[in-house]
């Protein structure tokens, strides 16, 4: 298991009901920890609507997660 904390923002935010979380997980990689919180948070939007960034950087989707990694999922962001 690798213990990555978890930060959401706007529409994720609200559904998980946290601005974030320290998570455990057996995912592989960032695609595979969003399908689980997804199932988890009941989260609306399918990774390929959201950007991912890992340790302030934009990341792929298929990049492996690593002990301590800070993950924000990023979903779209509407203003006026």
């Amino acid at each position: 298991m690798t213990m990555v904390k978890l930060q959401y923002y706007a529409q994720l935010r609200e559904q998980a009901g946290a601005g974030g979380e320290q998570w455990s997980t057996a995912a592989a990689t960032l695609r595979e920890l969003y399908e689980e919180l997804r199932a988890r948070h009941g989260f609306s939007l399918p990774s390929d609507a959201l950007k991912v960034a890992v340790n302030a950087q934009f990341s792929d989707w298929d990049r492996a997660l690593h002990e301590g990694d800070t993950v924000v999922f990023i979903p779209p962001v509407a203003g006026g």
